[in-house]
């Protein structure tokens, strides 16, 4: 359902811009290739390519993303690495690793890489933390403030 409003969202974004696959592809730094397998709802984007769109977009990642309804048009600040956003965001949700591993049934391997820089962390499970949270997914970003 998140990749089809994903795609849904993204060509509504590129029609009202007069964007091509081409055009935006040159834009945001990857191929059309890419463009086109997002808007055949055959890719889900990474979360730095989401980012990209959304900030070119002037639109939340929630919006894009088809998670929110309305779409919050502004500018936003860079998002920070994930491994220094992680250890903040579960400091301002008041919450622990161990209980946000239970809650999104994400391993404690795959945290601690992402704690540690080594893998960043999946569109999907930004999704399943964010929703185990009740926040946002530009909160979980880094990228709006609860």
């Amino acid at each position: 359902m998140i990749l089809s409003k994903f795609a849904e969202r993204l060509g509504d974004f590129m029609v009202d811009s007069a964007d091509n696959g081409l055009t935006l592809a040159d834009k945001l730094g990857c191929g059309r290739n890419t463009i086109y397998r997002y808007l055949q709802a055959n890719r889900m984007p990474s979360v730095s390519m989401t980012v990209l769109i959304a900030d070119y977009f002037r639109c939340t990642t929630d919006f894009l993303l088809g998670l929110e309804d309305v779409n919050y048009s502004c500018n936003f600040p860079p998002c920070p690495a994930f491994k220094d956003r992680f250890p903040l965001l579960l400091q301002e949700c008041g919450i622990s690793q161990y209980k946000l591993e239970k809650m999104t049934k994400i391993s404690h391997s795959l945290m601690g890489y992402w704690k540690s820089g080594t893998k960043k962390p999946s569109l999907y499970n930004i999704i399943k933390i964010a929703k185990a949270l009740d926040c946002s997914v530009d909160f979980v970003l880094g990228r709006t403030k609860l």
